[in-house]
């Protein structure tokens, strides 16, 4: 078992996301694009043919993006983006990719060959822009996130984003104003949810982009997303996976019982007590496995195999592969909150405080400052769900079933008071209105590549999903690797001979596809 000082500073990351909102599991575990480390600021960057100095990474420019793509009457909005023509050669591909749900401070690294963005420039002679994504970072279209702004925030407000951009901006390189969708081979990497829009763009706007590359991309709305789950219990250890459901099978029994002595000595076991609902009880018992989704090839979950010695090792003994029993797991997950998770999640605050979602009038809601958590929020009330719940009855569960949809829903309702109420209230309709619209696991798209990791846990989202089944298609390749979530995006976790030959695959398809538009234009 690690000590207790790096278990604690691994904690800090709860303690960051329980005091930012009340909607913590959506908040805490959105399906980023990997942070890669920056470029220095002090290396110059030198055109790779001509040995000229360009812009440095880290230059930021501004395009003067729609508003509202149906109604152009209202104007504009300036959207970042950043750009390098390091690679670029006449005739070369544009990459394009959005960060996606963040800010995109941090993620010039993605114009360099640290990441399959730049290997792929590196192979097709390109230019790369990291373009910021709408109501995310510092281009907001509206000085708030009230309702009313953001109902410009929708998925296909910032598909038209992507159109409008690469149809009109004049790239500061030499020739940039002629490399428009009509006249260079356009190339769209994204991860995650940007993995995603790559799918739903090539869909929806047939011919703007000659290839994509989309990395665990979650093409898949769906409302109740207990699937989350799934990867984590088959890739974690089956000692702790094995003691985790029985733990949260006895919390299940001891909540469905309804006596209220039993309950408040069940929840006391971790310090919890104080907590008055049983949702609210439950989505806190959820949080040490958001920290599966930090893991990597390099760190793989370092968290959460903190919280799983925490419950499997004794003594210096590891438990077998069936757990040491209920018993055991029971007092010594009790003893991870109270020895220091609750104090890294909640500091001094009550479990009430801190968990609690059920008090409408809370100052925790309907915040309308910018915030990149609130516009995330947002997308998922609106359109995706990704409600990550307790699995359906007769399936294993990590996550207690009294962790339901209506938890999220009502946080919805309390957090954009107006626009969830009535016969708009959330269903999983909302997601299977963008299946419909974009394609979901069914998309049939020409030159688009599918690159997944076994251990991500967005997997059942993607098109790598269990049961999932699509025949062999050069022109469609859906590639597989032992990795997290994202992770054949970044060089360095190619130390995987698995993701490292995800790597190599795509770039070259994407070289022969490069060559293909060549020809067209021969």
């Amino acid at each position: 078992m690690l000590p207790a000082n790096l278990l604690f500073t691994s904690l800090l990351l709860a303690s960051s996301v329980a005091a930012l909102s009340p909607l913590l599991d959506s908040w805490h575990a959105r399906p980023h694009v990997p942070y890669v480390d920056e470029p220095d600021d002090s290396v110059s960057v030198f055109h790779v043919s001509t040995n000229e100095q360009i812009s440095s990474y880290k230059e930021t420019y501004y395009f003067d993006q729609l508003i509202d793509h149906n109604n152009h009457k209202l104007g504009t909005f300036k959207q970042r983006y950043w750009h390098s023509y390091e690679f670029y050669e006449p005739g070369g591909t544009i990459v394009l990719m959005t960060p996606g749900e963040v800010s995109a401070d941090g993620f010039t690294g993605y114009l360099t060959n640290s990441t399959i963005n730049g290997m792929i420039m590196q192979a097709t002679n390109g230019a790369g822009i990291v373009l910021e994504h709408r109501f995310f970072g510092k281009s907001n279209p509206y000085p708030d996130l009230s309702v009313k702004s953001l109902r410009v925030h929708t998925i296909q407000q910032s598909i038209d984003d992507l159109e409008y951009f690469a149809k009109n901006v004049k790239l500061p390189m030499p020739g940039g104003d002629k490399v428009t969708p009509d006249k260079a081979p356009w190339i769209m990497i994204g991860g995650s949810y940007p993995g995603a829009l790559v799918s739903y763009a090539m869909h929806n706007k047939p011919g703007l982009f000659w290839a994509g590359y989309s990395s665990s991309g979650v093409v898949q709305a769906i409302g109740h997303f207990w699937g989350y789950f799934e990867p984590i219990r088959q890739s974690m250890p089956k000692n702790c996976s094995a003691d985790v459901e029985a733990v949260i099978g006895y919390v299940d029994k001891i909540l469905d019982s309804g006596n209220a002595t039993a309950i408040h000595d069940m929840k006391a076991i971790f310090g919890l007590e104080g907590i008055a609902h049983d949702d609210d009880f439950g989505a806190a018992m959820k949080l040490p496995f958001n920290y599966w989704q930090e893991g990597s090839i390099e760190s793989e979950s370092v968290g959460f195999y903190q919280f799983c010695d925490a419950l499997e090792v004794d003594k210096g003994k590891s438990a077998p592969a069936s757990g040491w029993g209920l018993d055991h797991a029971l007092k010594a997950w009790g003893a991870f909150w109270k020895d220091g998770f609750y104090n890294a999640a909640c500091g001094n605050s009550t479990a009430e405080a801190c968990f609690g979602t059920h008090d409408p009038t809370s100052s925790s809601w309907n915040n309308t400052e910018l915030s990149d958590g609130r516009s995330w929020n947002w997308l998922l009330c609106n359109q995706f769900g990704f409600w990550m719940i307790g699995a359906s009855e007769g399936h294993p569960t990590l996550v207690s079933r009294h962790l339901t949809a209506q938890y999220n829903e009502r946080g919805c309702q309390y957090d954009f008071p107006g626009a969830f109420e009535g016969p708009k209230k959330l269903s999983i309709l909302n997601a299977l209105a963008v299946n419909k619209a974009y394609g979901g696991w069914n998309v049939t798209t020409d030159r688009l590549i599918f690159a997944n990791g076994q251990r991500d846990p967005w997997r059942e989202a993607t098109v790598a999903a269990d049961g999932a089944s699509f025949p062999k298609n050069d022109l469609q390749p859906h590639l597989l690797s032992d990795g997290f979530h994202c992770s054949d995006m970044l060089a360095s976790e190619g130390k995987s001979k698995a993701v490292k030959e995800v790597q190599d695959k795509a770039v070259e398809y994407m070289t022969k596809w490069y060559a293909d538009w060549k020809k067209t234009k021969a």
